[in-house]
């Protein structure tokens, strides 16, 4: 099967500057897909050119197998960006409607589709009220349904919860897991919010300064860069700082902490860990539990922008 989304080698100058560098991903079926970086990085440009508002100047861009500036392409999405999109005189329902007839869902199927799509983003009371009098998570979410309203294959979300309270979030995350999960749609979300990202994507692609600095599952990525911390937790011993200096001394002990009875280590490459809880258990500490560190997102990210400088 295709990729849903596929760059390949793309670049793309504004003016005089270069904005994509020869990047290359491709998101599948399936995916939440989650696209990183600072602002200036180019992701909005990524969606431009996979939305077929901008041609690359070289590279190729696919969606569904077909090239980003056939119109067959583009009726396989939905997108949400900064601007929703919502016209503020027209009620909940109205919107809906007006995009149903741009988006030619035949009129006999559009008044059932509209009123399934409110119910679903939890706007079904609220449907013949003008969207002038809805709060910035309601016209989130009225936008995320008019951006299903003729069934794409895949949504584009760009920071679909930025200026959202926390409450909101939720229930946009909530959203976007339904129609990913429940509706078999594949999603690319653009976003800043780094725990959004960490909790619902299952592949990521970082940007930054206009090239893909990371790109892969979530879980692999996050194991990988934490394979080299391990945890082991301890029972309370006395002697436990003194232990700990012995192991500091060590040549594949790059960092060594403790919290409490827990015991934080950062070893390099030739590090066996079984030979290090030897050591402890031979010291008369007792281990109650070892394990591998999982890195977070933010750490991830962090090292991934950083790694040039």
């Amino acid at each position: 099967m295709d990729s849903v989304i596929s760059l390949e080698q793309v670049s793309k100058n504004l003016g005089d500057h270069e904005i994509l560098k020869s990047i290359s991903f491709a998101v599948e079926p399936g995916d939440i897909f989650g696209y990183l970086g600072p602002n200036g990085a180019g992701k909005t440009t990524t969606i431009k050119v996979i939305l077929g508002l901008l041609k690359p100047d070289s590279g190729r861009a696919f969606v569904m197998g077909k090239d980003v500036s056939e119109d067959e392409a583009r009726q396989k999405v939905g997108f949400v960006l900064e601007a929703d999109g919502l016209y503020d005189n027209l009620t909940g329902y109205d919107n809906l409607d007006y995009y149903a007839q741009i988006y030619g869902v035949p009129r006999a199927h559009a008044r059932s589709k509209i009123k399934e799509l409110l119910e679903r983003v939890g706007l079904g009371d609220r449907a013949d009220d003008k969207v002038a009098r809805y709060s910035k998570g309601m016209r989130q979410k009225l936008a995320l349904a008019r951006a299903m309203v003729h069934d794409p294959d895949l949504l584009i979300l760009d920071e679909p919860t930025a200026g959202v309270d926390p409450s909101g979030q939720i229930e946009v995350r909530e959203i976007i897991l339904d129609m990913a999960h429940n509706l078999g749609k594949t999603i690319f979300l653009s976003s800043h919010n780094l725990d959004e990202v960490q909790r619902i994507c299952n592949r990521i692609a970082l940007i930054d300064k206009g090239k893909i600095k990371l790109y892969g599952e979530l879980e692999k990525l996050r194991r990988e860069v934490g394979r080299r911390e391990v945890i082991i937790e301890t029972v309370v011993n006395p002697r436990l700082d003194s232990i700990l200096a012995e192991l500091r001394a060590l040549p594949y002990i790059e960092d060594c902490r403790r919290e409490g009875h827990t015991i934080h280590l950062t070893l390099d490459t030739s590090a066996d860990t079984s030979e290090i809880v030897a050591r402890l258990l031979d010291s008369g500490v007792k281990v109650e539990e070892v394990r591998k560190g999982e890195a977070t997102l933010e750490e991830i990210y962090a090292k991934a922008v950083n790694e040039e400088g």
